[in-house]
């Protein structure tokens, strides 16, 4: 784990498992995301991965032979990661240059912002294993297209970073030597805003998206005047009045 600038990035780092999502590393990564995530000096979060695998997904030696508690235990665990994910009061980028399998491309997916070097893949091979990818499943058909979804799941066929980009999946792809230029440019981004706003925002896209439409516009009309009321939304309105860069204060 690093920190820098209010950016925290997360790497997953057992290249003798390929990164797998073994209990242990999800413990880990699991601690780190939450750790200090009310300070308001943290702007972003990156996961990020070392080796040429981002995460082949489930340690399936773990899986094998062990009780039914024990292994609804490990996909529990990875399903809080998920919804905490979605819970956290910043961005949590995914940066991946390499392949992202199984649960691994489930918690790319889980991610705000995904970017891909162009070297990357991505793919679910469950059921080449016996394993048919649910619960990843579950991420990848709420960002992509049913098609290529079903696809990935139903073939164990990899995608390309182009054509998960195509598909929904990835945010963005770049040179791999761009790579980090890429995520420099998006935290900046972020950070030029004020946290609150970001964080009552990122809250109410995931609150809505299960919403009949009538229901969420009506819902959204309730934050926009919520949000009105933050300090920083005044600033931000008088500082745009004032046509000069607006100084945030974080509430």
């Amino acid at each position: 784990v690093s920190n820098n600038a209010g950016v925290r990035e997360i790497t997953l780092c057992h290249q003798s498992t390929r990164n797998s999502l073994s209990m242990a590393m999800m413990d880990a990564l699991h601690k780190d995301l939450l750790k200090d995530c009310g300070n308001t000096e943290l702007r972003a979060i990156v996961l990020s991965a070392e080796g040429k695998i981002w995460s082949a997904g489930h340690n399936l030696k773990e899986l094998q032979g062990k009780k039914s508690s024990f292994c609804n235990d490990v996909f529990q665990k990875i399903t809080d990661i998920i919804l905490d994910i979605q819970k956290m009061p910043v961005p949590v980028i995914a940066k991946v240059n390499g392949l992202a399998a199984a649960a691994g491309c489930q918690l790319v997916a889980s991610c705000d912002i995904i970017v891909a070097s162009d070297k990357s893949t991505f793919s679910t091979p469950g059921a080449s294993v016996g394993v048919f990818c649910n619960t990843p499943g579950v991420a990848i058909g709420r960002v992509m297209s049913r098609p290529k979804s079903a696809y990935m799941l139903m073939t164990g066929m990899p995608l390309s970073s182009q054509e998960a980009y195509v598909a929904g999946l990835v945010t963005k792809v770049v040179p791999e030597k761009d790579l980090d230029k890429a995520i420099d440019e998006i935290t900046c981004a972020i950070k030029a805003k004020s946290r609150a706003v970001i964080c009552l925002g990122k809250e109410f896209y995931y609150e809505q998206l299960n919403m009949p439409i009538k229901d969420a516009y009506e819902s959204a009309q309730k934050k926009m005047v919520e949000n009105l009321q933050l300090d920083d939304c005044k600033e931000g309105l008088t500082s745009f009045i004032e046509k000069r860069p607006p100084v945030w204060k974080h509430t």
